[in-house]
């Protein structure tokens, strides 16, 4: 068949190299434009259009799908499918019915749980076991489209969503290629969502991802490893600036720390929680590199009985606890 793969991310390229290695053939690749990244704020390509580049293909970038041209241009392409993989755009309606068979989305999560831009992130903070991938085709809904096929992965208890979406993307590769095969040979049908155990994810913001050391120590663990490595768990100092912080270890059986109280050796770091305490991992302290805990704590030698991330609620359990 003829493709016009859609993906931005890093996520997203594994789908494209597979597709490339297929039977098929992408004639172009539909991605976001170039973005200004980092501290210089240098323009740099998505990493999906990075690789098609390399690779010669068409690369097209439209800021919107809605423009008539762009609707035209790829209309023009005359393509049999639309792969898409974390694109991050909607597809119009103009442009739904374009290829013959519609856009088949690889998203990353067993439909109809999780619906949205943040699958594996909420999968691991909601403390899911297992997740997985799923192959459907769009419609005008948010995720809503019948379902090609589906895989399953188990979620580790060390995953960060770096980890999990490196292994999701990777299989769900093949799962893509799989289903592009079958529909070619007439020899698969989408099956509608069922109505129960929907869920939704919308994308995680800064906000969403500072810790919040009333909560137990279980679900602080999989706030932060939820948020690794973007947008990047948090917390505040006693100076009202952000240390970033790595995945942590709980530590239920410490029950001697208040909700947010730091206690540091020459060992470890623990910060305590509604419920335990967790051993800090690697930090980010404010303009400067990721290092482990203690080498922070020997550095920055915080005073005893000092409290991360006061906010309302910390503030009003630190008070409670006295």
């Amino acid at each position: 068949m003829r493709l016009l793969f859609a993906g931005s991310p890093a996520a997203a390229v594994p789908s494209l190299e597979a597709l490339l290695r297929s039977r098929h053939e992408v004639v172009a690749v539909l991605t976001r434009p170039d973005a200004r990244v980092g501290r210089g704020r240098t323009l740099q390509p998505s990493a999906v259009a990075a690789v098609a580049r390399d690779r010669g293909l068409p690369v097209l970038t439209p800021t919107t799908l809605r423009d008539p041209a762009v609707v035209a241009q790829i209309t023009e392409l005359g393509v049999d499918a639309a792969p898409v993989v974390a694109y991050g755009v909607l597809v119009p309606r103009d442009l739904l019915d374009v290829p013959t068979h519609g856009w088949v989305n690889l998203h990353f999560s067993v439909l109809p749980a999780w619906r949205g831009a943040a699958p594996v992130q909420h999968a691991l903070m909601a403390g899911d076991e297992v997740t997985g991938a799923s192959t459907f085709r769009l419609e005008e809904g948010l995720d809503t489209g019948p379902v090609y096929g589906t895989l399953t992965e188990t979620i580790r208890p060390t995953d960060t969503s770096g980890d999990l979406l490196g292994r999701l993307s990777t299989a769900g590769a093949e799962l893509l290629v799989r289903t592009l095969d079958a529909l070619e040979d007439g020899a698969l049908e989408a099956v509608p969502q069922p109505a129960d155990g929907v869920s939704h994810a919308p994308k995680l913001t800064t906000a969403d991802a500072r810790v919040r050391w009333t909560h137990p120590s279980h679900v602080v663990d999989r706030r932060i490893r939820g948020c690794t490595p973007a947008p990047g768990a948090w917390t505040t100092l006693p100076d009202g600036q952000r240390l970033v912080l790595g995945p942590v270890r709980p530590a239920p059986d410490v029950t001697d720390l208040r909700p947010g109280e730091l206690r540091a050796d020459k060992r470890e770091v623990l910060v305590g929680t509604g419920a335990g305490a967790v051993r800090l991992g690697d930090v980010t302290p404010p303009g400067k590199r990721p290092m482990p805990a203690a080498d922070w704590a020997r550095g920055a030698r915080p005073a005893a009985g000092t409290v991360l991330g006061l906010d309302a609620d910390t503030a009003a359990a630190t008070a409670d606890a006295r």
